[in-house]
């Protein structure tokens, strides 16, 4: 049997590139900080979500540490399931009565200055959830007036018209709408929802202000 290592062996590239290490800024520490555990417990006690925690977003510690929270309304369940997305897909629960006080708490206790409310979405309900943002807009004004809103929503499918307007009569400081990516990639991404009604609803909130 012939001995392998006397065989002569390719030459072995020596010029190849030292990997490099991955910038700081890439790895995120587990929160640890006081300011996390402050904001996690009163979301825990005032049975809020947010998206923050929903959609396993990277940046929750740095967030919470600083008491920077989103806030996602109509509950944890979805009745989408877009491919982007972390939320739970299902049969959402009935919406929480207490939601809209609950988040006007929040605010107050947090010192926020500016909240930023979003939502599953809801086609289930009748108004695809409007009438809780609505509520939630509502009890900001009474208990935090210095307090700017900025509500990012759902397209509310087949029922936008009605769901703007109530929404723009509440009178939120921003309102967002995302359109996620573009057209030709919605039936993979986003199959529960289509490019143009998007648009159409920007153009309804634009009318409206």
């Amino acid at each position: 049997m012939n001995d392998l290592s006397s065989q002569p062996q390719p030459d072995q590239p020596t010029d190849r590139p030292a990997r490099q290490r991955k910038p700081d800024w890439i790895r995120v520490r587990a929160p640890v900080s006081e300011g996390y555990h402050e904001t996690r417990r009163l979301m825990r006690e005032l049975n809020l979500n947010t998206v923050c925690e929903e959609a396993a977003c990277p940046n929750i510690g740095e967030c919470w540490t600083k008491k920077h929270a989103t806030v996602m309304i109509l509950g944890d369940v979805c009745t989408r399931a877009c491919a982007f997305c972390n939320v739970k897909t299902g049969m959402p629960r009935a919406v929480d009565p207490m939601e809209p006080e609950n988040t006007a708490v929040a605010a107050a206790k947090m010192g926020l200055e500016h909240i930023v409310i979003t939502s599953v979405d809801r086609d289930d309900l009748p108004d695809g959830g409007a009438s809780q943002f609505v509520k939630v807009i509502e009890a900001l004004r009474r208990n935090t007036p210095n307090t700017t809103i900025e509500i990012l929503t759902p397209d509310f499918r087949g029922k936008m018209r009605r769901a703007v307007e109530a929404i723009c009569e509440a009178g939120p400081d921003v309102y967002n709408h995302n359109l996620e990516t573009v057209p030709r990639l919605y039936p993979t991404i986003r199959p529960g929802a289509r490019y143009y009604a998007s648009l159409r609803l920007l153009e309804e909130v634009k009318a409206h202000n």
